[in-house]
């Protein structure tokens, strides 16, 4: 396959590993990155790319297809505008925006341009959450009755970002991806013990048209370090959980039903407990793979945007809810 030729913005700690598989599987011309100490880690790891710290150096390449943007997430939509208006493929770290409008104008400015358009929804690349939508998908479960999710831990703090922000994003790209569809009720409510206006704590309820609904527990203010994701069907319950070494998915025969000959009574059926196989490629390196099949074509461009704009409307509807139930 011919190498695309990309340019990266950003060379933080997550920006660094986009480089490196970028640098691995094509052609990272440019990285642009206004610490000058990026200097010498692009010269030592990238001894092939070059470092600027001007935006447009990378935008005014009439060789460089596509960019690559890593920085902090208030910067996220501008940038993105400024390279697709520029006429370049890109893949930009999740959300891709901060508010349901920014989100929007990004696709309709992408699709105007046949131009592929992806956030960094991570999580939607794991080997795991990939086997668990397809058990999901093919009725394994039976009817999914209702998803919730864990993602808790002591640390980071985060001073200009809620919990909402910084870990729902992750949940919520999963669940709306498991189901299928945006969700017509919620609510959340979250708690600031650190700083006030950026909560530490949040829970979130949402309900979707199918009768199905989810429920996601974030915090950065707690004892367990968790990162899991249970769905709960009609047949059996699976668990997606990301900090188990080998055992990332676990499916129960678990159900409640209702046999033949009681009066309607409810009773528990509990059988076989199976850890289906999960390959142990990497994430980010499927990820990127999946962007450069993109640029290339060989999949819908527009996709991982619209599954995008989703994650980044229900975000903003959520902090709306959050901000409405703040105390006085």
């Amino acid at each position: 396959m011919e190498a695309v030729t990309l340019g990266q913005i950003g060379l933080g700690p997550w920006g660094s590993n986009l480089a490196r598989n970028f640098n691995e599987l094509a052609r990272l011309k440019w990285i642009c990155d206004l610490d000058s100490g990026a200097h010498d880690r692009v010269g030592a790891r990238f001894p092939s790319t070059t470092l600027t710290d001007r935006v447009d150096d990378l935008l005014e390449d009439d060789d460089v297809s596509a960019i690559v943007v890593a920085t902090p997430v208030p910067t996220h939509a501008e940038l993105a505008k400024r390279a697709l208006t520029a006429g370049k493929h890109v893949f930009v770290e999740k959300p891709m925006a901060l508010t349901a409008a920014d989100a929007e104008e990004l696709v309709a400015l992408a699709e105007q341009q046949a131009l592929a358009l992806m956030p960094g929804h991570l999580l939607l690349y794991h080997p795991g959450v990939v086997r668990l939508k397809q058990l999901v998908d093919a009725g394994e479960l039976g009817d999914v009755l209702y998803i919730y999710g864990n993602r808790q831990n002591l640390g980071t703090i985060r001073k200009d970002e809620n919990a909402l922000w910084s870990l729902g994003v992750h949940d919520l790209s999963v669940i709306l991806h498991l189901l299928g569809e945006e969700p017509v009720e919620l609510w959340s409510r979250g708690e600031s013990f650190l700083k006030d206006g950026v909560e530490d704590v949040v829970f979130c309820y949402l309900r979707f048209p199918s009768g199905k609904v989810a429920h996601m527990h974030l915090s950065w203010l707690d004892p367990h370090k968790m990162r899991r994701m249970t769905v709960v069907g009609s047949q059996k319950m699976a668990v997606f959980d990301d900090m188990e070494l080998d055992r990332k998915l676990t499916v129960y025969d678990k159900a409640a039903e209702q046999t033949v000959g009681t009066y309607g009574e409810w009773r528990t059926r509990t059988g076989d407990i199976s850890s289906p196989f999960v390959p142990n490629d990497e994430p980010l390196r499927i990820e990127c793979a999946h962007f450069l099949d993109l640029v290339r074509g060989d999949a819908d461009r527009i996709a991982p945007a619209r599954d995008g704009l989703a994650v980044v409307r229900t975000l903003a509807e959520l902090q709306s809810s959050l901000e409405a139930k703040r105390p006085a």
